[in-house]
C-alpha cells in the first residue's frame, strides 16, 4: 500500500487591512499572463521569518513580505487572487479611509474574517502552483526614482506590435557603474543611464564584466507604476536567463525575450557635423501649434518640418496643403546657439509630430537640450538620423533619443 503524502498545514496570519491590501496589489504584477487557476492564484506562505505572498505567471514572479503581519500558525494556502482581494475590500466596505487600514484582518487557511465578518473563500491545491526558481545574487544596487525616471524616458519608444517580440523590450545592460537602457521602434531609439553601485559580494564583480538582457516593455511599464512612489535602493540581479528586481520587501523576477537589440555604438555615432542648443519649452509650444494645425486642416498624419532658411534661422512648420501652399508656410522661431560646426543653411528635416513630442517630453531636467545633425552622405539616398541630447556631446548626458526623418508624400 503506497504512502500518502503528508497534508500541508494552511496558513493562519492575521495582518492590518492596509499593508495586506498593498502587498496583494502588488501581487498582482505576478499574473497579469497567468494560464490556469493555480497560476492565477496567491501562495500564502507564514512560517517563523513571517508572511510571504507569492505569485508566478510564467513571465513574473513576485515575492512580497508583509512585516506587519502576526504569524498564528505556519503553513501555506493557495487562494484566488482576484476573491481574495475583493473579498478583503468588502469587509472593510463602509468605513472611512482610515479605519479600513488599521482594521485586523485574519485568515486561516481558506477562513477570512474580522471583527464583523467571517467568511471562506475557494482554496486551491497547493501542490499545484509552480513557484518561480530561486533568484540570483543581486549585482548592483540603483536608486529608484532614478530608475523610475528613465525608464519613462525608454519606454514610449518601445515598439508595441508583437509580430516584433525582440523590439517589444527594453535592453538593460549593467557595465561598469551604468545600467543602459534601450528601446527601439524601429522609427526612433531611446537611450537612458541610470547610476548604479555593484555589489562587491558579487560572484561576479570585474568592472569589465557586462550583464545584459531584454525585459518585455508591458511588464516594466507595470513595474513603473510601482517604482512611481518607491524610494531607497532596487538591487538588479542577472539570472539565467530571469532578471530580478529587489525593492525593499518586494522581489520580482522577470523572464526575459530572445534576441538583442541593434549595436548603440554603430548608430550613436560620435561624430555629428552641427550641434545646436534649443530652449525645449519654445520648441514643445511650437511643436504644440504645428500639431493643432495638423488636427485642423484634417491632414492626419502629416508630419511636421524643421528647416534652416538661407540666414540660417531654424523653424517648426506643419507641412499641409498642396506644394504650392507649402511655399506660403512660415514656421515658428527656435531659438538656439550653435555649438560646434556651420549653421545649416536651406535644408529642411521632416518628423513625426507624435515621435517628436515624446521625444521633447523626455528631456525633463533643465531648459534646453542638443540637436545633432550629421549631412546626407554624397550620393545617398537614405537621411541621416536627427539625435537629441541631454548633454552638448554627441554620446554625453544621461539620455539620448535618436528620431529617423520622415520622408514627405
Amino acid at each position: 500500500m503506497s504512502e500518502q503524502p503528508t497534508p500541508v498545514a494552511t496558513a493562519h496570519v492575521t495582518a492590518p487591512y492596509g499593508p495586506l491590501a498593498d502587498a496583494l496589489k502588488i501581487a498582482a504584477f505576478g499574473t497579469a499572463c497567468a494560464t490556469g487557476p493555480a497560476q492565477h492564484g496567491v501562495l500564502i506562505e507564514a512560517d517563523d521569518t513571517g508572511l510571504t505572498l507569492r505569485t508566478h505567471d510564467w513571465e513574473t514572479a513576485v515575492s512580497v513580505t508583509v512585516p506587519t503581519a502576526t504569524v498564528t500558525r505556519a503553513g501555506a494556502s493557495l487562494l484566488p487572487l482576484a476573491q481574495l482581494t475583493k473579498s478583503l475590500k468588502a469587509m472593510v466596505a463602509g468605513e472611512t479611509k482610515a479605519t479600513a487600514a488599521r482594521t485586523t484582518v485574519a485568515l486561516a487557511g481558506d477562513l477570512l474574517s474580522t471583527d464583523h465578518l467571517t467568511v471562506p473563500l475557494r482554496a486551491l491545491p497547493v501542490g499545484e502552483f509552480a513557484p518561480a526558481r530561486k533568484p540570483a545574487p543581486v549585482a548592483a544596487h540603483l536608486d529608484a526614482q532614478e530608475l523610475y525616471r528613465q525608464l519613462q524616458r525608454v519606454l514610449p519608444a518601445a515598439c508595441t506590435d508583437d509580430t516584433l517580440p525582440t523590439l517589444t523590450a527594453v535592453q538593460m545592460t549593467l557595465e561598469g557603474s551604468t545600467l543602459t537602457l534601450a528601446a527601439t521602434d524601429r522609427y526612433r531609439f531611446a537611450v537612458a543611464d541610470v547610476p548604479a553601485i555593484r555589489n562587491p559580494d558579487h560572484p561576479l564583480t570585474a568592472p569589465e564584466l557586462t550583464l545584459t538582457t531584454l525585459i518585455p516593455a508591458s511588464v516594466l511599464t507595470r513595474l513603473a507604476t510601482y517604482l512611481k512612489t518607491c524610494t531607497g535602493p532596487v538591487g538588479i540581479a542577472f539570472g539565467t536567463p530571469e532578471l530580478t528586481l529587489t525593492v525593499g520587501d518586494t522581489t520580482l523576477t522577470i523572464q526575459p525575450r530572445d534576441g538583442a537589440l541593434p549595436l548603440l555604438d554603430a548608430l550613436f555615432s560620435a561624430t555629428v557635423d552641427t550641434s545646436l542648443t534649443l530652449e525645449r519649452a519654445t520648441a514643445q509650444r511650437a511643436l504644440k501649434k504645428c500639431a493643432a494645425m495638423i488636427a485642423a486642416s484634417g491632414e492626419r498624419g502629416s508630419p511636421v518640418t524643421l528647416r534652416w532658411d538661407e540666414t540660417g534661422a531654424l523653424t517648426l512648420a506643419p507641412r499641409i496643403g498642396e506644394p504650392d501652399d507649402l511655399a506660403r508656410i512660415k514656421g515658428m522661431p527656435l531659438t538656439f546657439a550653435t555649438l560646434t560646426g556651420p549653421i545649416p543653411t536651406d535644408r529642411e528635416l521632416h518628423a513625426n509630430p507624435s515621435f517628436l513630442a515624446d521625444a521633447l517630453a523626455a528631456f525633463d531636467g533643465g531648459d534646453t537640450l542638443t540637436l545633432h545633425l550629421r549631412d546626407p552622405k554624397e550620393n545617398s539616398s537614405s537621411l541621416p538620423p536627427l539625435l537629441l541630447t541631454t548633454n552638448p556631446r554627441p554620446t554625453g548626458g544621461d539620455y539620448r533619443h535618436l528620431l529617423m526623418p520622415v520622408r514627405p508624400s
